[in-house]
Protein backbone atom coordinates (compact mmCIF):
# COMPACT_ATOMS: atom_id res chain seq x y z
CA UNK A 1 0.00 0.00 0.00
CA UNK A 2 1.48 3.60 -0.73
CA UNK A 3 0.94 6.43 1.84
CA UNK A 4 -2.03 8.19 0.48
CA UNK A 5 -3.92 4.89 1.35
CA UNK A 6 -2.95 3.81 3.99
CA UNK A 7 -3.84 7.10 5.78
CA UNK A 8 -6.65 8.64 4.02
CA UNK A 9 -8.93 9.49 7.43
CA UNK A 10 -7.51 12.40 9.22
CA UNK A 11 -8.74 12.69 13.38
CA UNK A 12 -10.50 16.02 14.05
CA UNK A 13 -7.34 18.19 15.18
CA UNK A 14 -5.54 16.83 11.79
CA UNK A 15 -8.84 18.39 9.85
CA UNK A 16 -8.61 21.52 11.72
CA UNK A 17 -4.93 21.84 10.98
CA UNK A 18 -5.08 21.41 7.77
CA UNK A 19 -7.92 23.83 7.66
CA UNK A 20 -5.33 26.21 9.49
CA UNK A 21 -2.85 25.52 6.47
CA UNK A 22 -5.29 25.67 3.78
CA UNK A 23 -6.40 29.17 4.85
CA UNK A 24 -3.30 30.45 5.35
CA UNK A 25 -1.14 29.14 2.65
CA UNK A 26 1.56 28.48 4.95
CA UNK A 27 2.45 28.40 8.90
CA UNK A 28 4.40 28.24 11.31
CA UNK A 29 4.05 25.17 14.45
CA UNK A 30 2.96 28.38 16.59
CA UNK A 31 0.96 30.10 13.81
CA UNK A 32 -1.27 26.96 13.95
CA UNK A 33 -1.28 26.53 17.30
CA UNK A 34 -2.58 29.97 17.68
CA UNK A 35 -5.70 29.11 15.52
CA UNK A 36 -6.64 26.13 16.58
CA UNK A 37 -9.80 25.75 18.95
CA UNK A 38 -8.98 24.58 22.73
CA UNK A 39 -5.92 25.43 24.27
CA UNK A 40 -3.64 22.77 22.07
CA UNK A 41 0.06 22.11 23.49
CA UNK A 42 3.03 23.66 21.03
CA UNK A 43 5.13 20.20 21.22
CA UNK A 44 1.48 17.91 20.33
CA UNK A 45 0.93 20.14 17.32
CA UNK A 46 4.54 19.71 16.59
CA UNK A 47 4.20 16.08 16.57
CA UNK A 48 0.80 16.78 14.91
CA UNK A 49 2.14 18.23 11.94
CA UNK A 50 4.57 15.29 11.52
CA UNK A 51 2.11 12.72 11.48
CA UNK A 52 0.21 14.61 8.83
CA UNK A 53 3.60 15.03 7.14
CA UNK A 54 4.62 11.18 7.57
CA UNK A 55 0.89 10.62 5.63
CA UNK A 56 1.65 12.61 3.13
CA UNK A 57 -0.75 15.91 3.55
CA UNK A 58 1.76 18.49 4.70
CA UNK A 59 5.30 19.31 3.68
CA UNK A 60 7.72 21.62 5.63
CA UNK A 61 10.05 24.03 4.46
CA UNK A 62 13.15 25.22 6.82
CA UNK A 63 13.67 28.99 7.07
CA UNK A 64 16.44 29.36 9.55
CA UNK A 65 15.57 27.53 13.11
CA UNK A 66 11.68 27.36 11.97
CA UNK A 67 10.08 24.78 10.18
CA UNK A 68 7.34 26.12 7.85
CA UNK A 69 4.58 24.22 6.97
CA UNK A 70 2.06 24.16 3.74
CA UNK A 71 -0.66 21.47 2.40
CA UNK A 72 1.06 18.93 0.23
CA UNK A 73 -2.49 17.72 -1.14
CA UNK A 74 -3.86 20.08 -3.75
CA UNK A 75 -7.47 21.37 -2.45
CA UNK A 76 -8.95 19.21 -5.19
CA UNK A 77 -7.56 16.04 -4.00
CA UNK A 78 -9.15 17.34 -0.47
CA UNK A 79 -12.51 17.85 -2.27
CA UNK A 80 -12.33 14.67 -4.08
CA UNK A 81 -12.44 12.95 -0.62
CA UNK A 82 -15.12 14.79 0.66
CA UNK A 83 -17.31 14.01 -2.13
CA UNK A 84 -16.26 10.42 -1.52
CA UNK A 85 -17.44 10.47 2.39
CA UNK A 86 -20.96 12.33 1.37
CA UNK A 87 -21.36 9.81 -1.32
CA UNK A 88 -21.48 6.86 1.08
CA UNK A 89 -21.22 8.38 4.69
CA UNK A 90 -23.14 11.14 5.08
CA UNK A 91 -25.77 10.00 7.42
CA UNK A 92 -22.75 9.62 9.67
CA UNK A 93 -21.51 13.51 9.57
CA UNK A 94 -22.48 15.63 12.79
CA UNK A 95 -24.35 18.77 12.43
CA UNK A 96 -21.03 20.51 13.08
CA UNK A 97 -19.15 18.63 10.59
CA UNK A 98 -21.66 19.47 7.52
CA UNK A 99 -21.75 23.34 8.67
CA UNK A 100 -18.26 23.17 8.15
CA UNK A 101 -18.18 21.45 5.41
CA UNK A 102 -20.63 23.76 3.92
CA UNK A 103 -18.50 26.80 4.84
CA UNK A 104 -15.64 25.34 2.80
CA UNK A 105 -17.17 24.80 -0.68
CA UNK A 106 -19.04 28.60 0.31
CA UNK A 107 -15.18 29.77 1.07
CA UNK A 108 -13.64 27.48 -1.88
CA UNK A 109 -16.68 29.67 -4.22
CA UNK A 110 -15.51 32.99 -3.18
CA UNK A 111 -11.86 32.21 -3.80
CA UNK A 112 -12.88 30.91 -7.21
CA UNK A 113 -14.92 33.84 -8.42
CA UNK A 114 -11.60 36.48 -7.89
Amino acid sequence: MTKSSTHTTLSRRERQIMDVLYRRGRATAAEVMSELPGEPNYSTVRTQLRVLEDKGHVRHDEEGPRYVYAPAVPRHAAEQVVAAVLGGEASRLSDEDLERISELIEKARKDGSR
